[in-house]
């Protein structure tokens, strides 16, 4: 929700999804595969929490494929599925969440950004400008799933943060993602500094030997 993406649109079910939205409120329904590699998805095969989006931008290319830019919307409890013979549609419920206190969010919020900060100095591959514009958003919600899809997550861990709509839960189980990332990061860290030491011994050593070879 709230997140601006652009999306390569290349099964025929959901190009023909996308022109009937074009030609209504231009309105869709994101929702995930439970396996990627499925190439035929049934209504089993989709998670059934999503998100509703707004198509902002749609061009036709030359391989046949349709690109899109999509401004993710709200989170959708998708309540039945239905195909048509051309593409899906569906009963969908919005997702209320609870009300954080303020004092409460604020906490939380420094902490998880503290967190990120940390996490954005280790990953080395997010720029420091993405943390610039995220420190700039004031709902704490966009803030959170600002971060989430900054973040190298499997698609798992990403639709657990989607179906977490209620605020405090969703800060909550980021931060403990982000401890994990952390914790991987310093020991990947901890590693590469001990091989470098031991490749420095070993060259070391290797050039001794050869200078006592020449002598």
């Amino acid at each position: 929700p709230q997140i601006v993406h652009p999306l390569f649109v290349a099964r025929e079910k959901s190009i023909q999804a996308l022109k009937a939205a074009m030609g209504t409120d231009k309105k869709v329904i994101l929702a995930a595969q439970k396996n990627h590699s499925e190439d035929d998805p049934r209504k089993d095969d989709l998670y059934t929490i999503g998100t509703v989006a707004s198509v902002l931008q749609l061009m036709h290319v030359n391989d046949g494929t349709v690109k899109v830019l999509v401004e993710g919307v709200e989170r959708v409890h998708i309540k039945q599925f239905h195909f048509d013979g051309e593409f899906f549609t569906a009963d969908i419920a919005p997702m209320g969440s609870h009300v954080v206190e303020e004092k409460d969010t604020e906490i939380l919020v420094r902490s998880l950004l503290s967190q990120f900060d940390q996490y954005v100095q280790l990953s080395k591959k997010i720029s420091p400008e993405v943390l610039t514009s995220i420190t700039s958003i004031d709902d704490p919600s966009r803030l959170v799933d600002t971060i989430a899809t900054h973040m190298s997550l499997q698609l798992q861990e990403k639709q657990n943060i989607l179906e977490l709509a209620n605020l405090k839960p969703r800060i909550e189980h980021l931060m403990s993602l982000i401890e994990s990332e952390i914790d991987i990061f310093q020991v990947e860290k901890r590693i590469r500094g001990r091989v470098k030491k031991q490749m420095e011994k070993s060259q070391r050593e290797y050039y001794l030997n050869e200078q006592v070879k020449a002598i």
